[in-house]
């Protein structure tokens, strides 16, 4: 193994050559103006594939979250999800600021929320309570180690926010993840929600984007929230031919990005024991623990060692693969690994 391994994140990974002409090949125009065709043609196709009526491309999913939550919320309201959802932990506050919302957070199964205990925590609807707006999931999970929630429980949340005319909104960075793990109906799963996001960029292998996708009147709403927090892009084609590459390309393998992870699991839990149980890896994710090892140490051991990964907490580290890990290294990545661990 001579190249480095980058297991910090699915983010990390650059277009490929084909990816790359069809970016520089697109048919443009300005989509403030709704002009772009090959924008217009990703969202259309994106909203299909989910059985909704409209989508948005967005720069980011951390705006496409943001547009959501002020389309589906009110100032002042409040939001139900689980105690370490990325909408609570890595996005800096941004709700607080832009939806102007507060959060009933919930403690879940390695991130994934359970409809009895979300219902417990909802606040009565009356005065002076905080009025709940809306129950967000994320789909898979982050902290919870690419854990899926899956369509079962996904409609037995949805009656919980039916039961209370509430809204229900999915963080759908890590959906495509979710799916190819299932084997799940896009379109059961997409009609669950009121609104939900999905990435390009995480395990897809697109530079950029994202897009929101639900109700033509809930992206009307989220499309002019984008203009106002300053996403709406003009010639923006070349991306969204990126995000059309991947759904062609990229989308099936991410089978394969899964079955690297458990493989790195497997090897993990047998050389390192109590590190890792392989069992908890459903998609491409895989949360190993360092034992007596501080995680920063380990971390830099194998920063030496030509591999990447990420510390998420005094003896917890993430490995993330995706589509520019070749599977062909990942016996030496073990190794390395169970060096670093030992």
């Amino acid at each position: 193994m001579s190249a480095t391994v980058d297991l910090r994140s699915d983010t990390v990974t650059r277009p490929t050559a084909g990816m790359r002409r069809a970016m520089a090949e697109a048919e443009v125009g300005d989509d403030v103006y709704g002009e772009d065709p090959t924008v217009t043609a990703l969202e259309r196709r994106v909203a299909e594939m989910f059985a909704r009526e409209a989508a948005v491309l967005t720069p980011s999913g951390l705006m496409a979250t943001q547009i959501l939550l002020r389309a589906l919320t009110r100032p002042g309201t409040e939001v139900v999800c689980e105690s370490d959802a990325h909408v609570v932990a890595y996005e800096v506050g941004a709700a607080a600021i832009n939806a102007q919302v507060q959060f009933r957070t919930v403690d879940g199964d390695r991130g994934r929320l359970d409809a009895d205990r979300v219902r417990a925590a909802l606040r009565p609807p009356t005065f002076p309570y905080t009025e709940v707006a809306a129950i967000s999931v994320e789909e898979t999970t982050n902290r919870g180690g690419g854990a899926v929630h899956g369509l079962a429980r996904l409609r037995e949340l949805r009656a919980v926010a039916d039961e209370r005319d509430l809204a229900f909104h999915g963080d759908g960075a890590r959906l495509w993840h979710a799916l190819v793990a299932t084997g799940e109906d896009p379109a059961a799963v997409g009609r669950t929600f009121d609104a939900f996001s999905v990435c390009l960029s995480k395990g897809l292998g697109a530079p950029v984007g994202s897009l929101a996708v639900g109700d033509a009147a809930v992206i009307d709403e989220a499309r002019l929230w984008r203009r106002r927090f300053g996403g709406a892009m003009r010639q923006s084609g070349v991306l969204a031919a990126a995000g059309r590459y991947a759904l062609d390309h990229h989308l099936d393998r991410l089978a394969e990005d899964h079955a690297v992870a458990r493989a790195l699991a497997d090897r993990l839990a047998t050389a390192v024991p109590g590190s890792v149980d392989p069992t908890s890896v459903e998609t491409n994710m895989v949360y190993v623990d360092t034992g007596d090892r501080p995680a920063t140490e380990v971390v830099a051991d194998l920063g030496g060692a030509g591999v990447l990964v990420g510390a998420m907490g005094p003896h917890l580290l993430r490995l993330v693969t995706h589509l520019d890990v070749d599977p062909d290294v990942i016996p030496d990545v073990g190794d390395r690994l169970v060096a670093a661990l030992s």
